[in-house]
């Protein structure tokens, strides 16, 4: 359903090695379904076609384009046209175009659900079936906001201060649900993107969108099932809690271990570290395709509900060119009969 075939590579251009391996029809339905709305009669300009406009969000957020900055990429470069459909005759549709439809896809929660489809398509080609999980998350900025300490303690409480509601314009531009948190000397403000990936194939099997103030080891037990076999994390995630949750789910706790004051990590304890490490840093191979190749660690979005959309097509984009780079070295696992 996923592959199609091809009579040679794209050499310098990831969208059209995509194309070469992805059939787009198989989003459709859960597209159409998601963009749904009551006729109101005859008549009327005719709505874009989902996949095309889908794969607009793609170019999009391959290269983090602004909406603005997306309608103008596409008009201009034919190598965009060609992948999303569109000819040098044609109109591409506006900003205000792409806006809307990617708002209802966040409304009807749709991005999950293509996550989760082209996932069960790996599954099946036995992508996802190896022993062996990688669990880690990243976080992912967003604009900083700039609220004095009494708001930012409202907002923590769960409430809007008083003064925004009484002026719903600014309201709009102020995000209540990300938050901040400091790792080392580093300061972020934001979400964080929870992810489980086949040892072996690099592949994305689950995620998890909270925001950056949420701990590691807070998802660990929600990502990981019982089929998992073993699970590669780093000494964050190890607690006592951890070991009896992956010992009742059957999974061989591959977790780091971490030093205590006054009790460092024994000359056995470090070299076990090095072994895992060998397959654990596998995980820093997709945050450095997200970082590096699709600059996607920083976010224009305000709230949860459309980072946590954005969020989920950045894993299903990385899903897809990982699968587009497997196929074409033939790295497809055999399958028996």
């Amino acid at each position: 359903m996923w592959s199609c075939a091809c009579n040679g590579w794209t050499k310098g251009d990831p969208l059209s090695r995509l194309d070469t391996v992805i059939e787009w029809e198989g989003f459709r339905p859960l597209l159409v379904q998601a963009l749904a709305k009551p006729v109101k009669g005859p008549g009327g300009r005719p709505a874009n076609d989902p996949v095309k406009m889908f794969k607009l969000l793609v170019v999009q957020r391959y290269y983090n384009l602004s909406d603005e900055q997306t309608e103008y990429q596409v008009s201009d470069r034919l190598s965009f046209q060609k992948f999303a459909g569109w000819t040098v005759a044609d109109k591409v549709p506006d900003a205000n175009t792409l806006w809307d439809f990617r708002e209802a896809l966040v409304r009807a929660d749709v991005f999950e659900k293509l996550f989760e489809q082209f996932a069960q398509q790996l599954q099946a080609q036995g992508l996802l079936a190896q022993p062996g999980k990688l669990v880690d998350a990243s976080f992912v900025d967003v604009p900083r906001q700039r609220n004095t300490r009494a708001e930012n303690a409202t907002i923590k409480a769960g409430d809007v201060p008083e003064a925004w509601a009484e002026t719903p314009a600014k309201q709009q531009q102020k995000d209540v649900d990300a938050r901040w948190t400091k790792k080392n000397a580093a300061v972020h403000y934001g979400y964080k993107n929870h992810v489980k990936a086949d040892a072996k194939s690099k592949l994305l099997e689950r995620y998890a969108v909270t925001d950056a103030s949420v701990h590691d080891s807070q998802k660990l037990a929600e990502l990981v099932a019982t089929a998992d076999g073993a699970v590669y994390a780093d000494s964050a995630d190890r607690s006592a809690e951890a070991e009896a949750m992956l010992a009742q789910k059957q999974v061989t706790s591959q977790i780091h271990e971490r030093a205590y004051r006054n009790r460092p990590l024994t000359d056995e304890q470090k070299e076990s570290n090095r072994q895992k490490s060998k397959i654990r840093a596998r995980i820093e191979h997709v945050f450095g395709f997200m970082s590096q190749s699709m600059k996607g660690f920083y976010l224009r979005y305000i709230g949860r509900r459309r980072n946590a959309g954005a969020i989920g097509l950045i894993n299903l984009i990385y899903n897809l060119a990982r699968y587009e780079q497997i196929v074409r070295l033939k790295l497809l696992p055999r399958i028996a009969a």
